[in-house]
């Protein structure tokens, strides 16, 4: 985490963080179009545990599981259960149940990176993850829709049924902005949001905590015992953040598709 605090002779007063710190220098490939930044290192690292963990719990399942498969099944059963079946039914749930463990899994692992030393942000802290993200959910539910009912599922979001001929007029639009444009933004800003803030809620903390401790000196350390205590505080609330968020974008996913396979549709 660059903490931003500087000690020279020249300026060794404290420096918030900026949004310049989503925007890390390149350490691979600079100026190319495969630039990798530290962002992006953390992104494949986040993917490369959760792999790695789900290869590791599911290779030799057994019928009596371990601690260890116990705990991944428990997972697994989160979405499978509350998020798909509780919504969908257990046929679409089976059905879309694979997008929609990998989006929980995907989000939360990403946005755990921001609580981890060492790696210090969220993976979905850039737009990139929750904008790619929010895609395949609207991808998904639209493909929910048109399989459901092939010719009539556009006709019947934008026109539904029961509605006087001239309100169409404002009914419509309203339904064109809020389920076609409206849910894929409001997914990916939700997510970037969450994190970037607590990114930078952290980052103060810490920063102040530092410049406390180590730069001011004397009382003002006294200070520095209390930023430090709301930065530990707040890494706990981090932690709640990073999987309510993971749960939410699921499950919303999930509502949008429930939506499209209405049976009005």
């Amino acid at each position: 985490m660059n903490l931003l605090v500087t000690s020279s002779t020249d300026d060794s007063g404290f420096h918030a963080p900026s949004i310049g710190e989503f925007f890390p220098d390149a350490v691979l490939f600079a100026g190319t179009d495969f630039e990798i930044n530290r962002i992006v290192l953390v992104r494949f690292l986040a993917v490369a545990v959760l792999i790695l963990l789900f290869w590791l719990g599911t290779r030799k399942m057994k019928l009596v599981p371990g601690r260890f498969q116990s705990l991944i099944e428990m997972g697994l059963d989160l979405v499978r259960v509350n998020i798909g079946e509780d919504l969908l039914g257990r046929k679409d749930a089976k059905r879309f149940l694979p997008i929609l463990t990998s989006i929980f899994f995907m989000v939360l692992f990403m946005n755990l990176t921001g609580i981890i030393p060492g790696l210090n942000i969220a993976g979905t802290a850039v737009i990139g993850v929750p904008l790619v993200l929010a895609l395949v959910s609207y991808v998904t539910f639209i493909y929910a829709g048109i399989k459901k009912s092939p010719g009539k599922f556009f006709k019947n979001s934008l026109f539904p049924a029961g509605v006087p001929l001239p309100v169409y007029i404002i009914v419509t639009p309203i339904e064109l902005i809020s389920t076609f444009i409206i849910r894929p933004v409001t997914l990916a800003l939700r997510l970037l949001m969450n994190m970037m803030v607590g990114h930078l809620l952290l980052v103060l903390f810490f920063a102040a905590t530092q410049f406390f401790f180590f730069t001011a000196g004397g009382l003002w350390s006294l200070l520095g015992v209390g930023s430090l205590a709301f930065g530990l505080v707040f890494t706990l609330f981090e932690l709640l953040v990073a999987v309510l968020q993971a749960y939410v974008f699921a499950l919303l996913t999930a509502v949008y598709i429930q939506l499209a396979v209405a049976e009005e549709h």
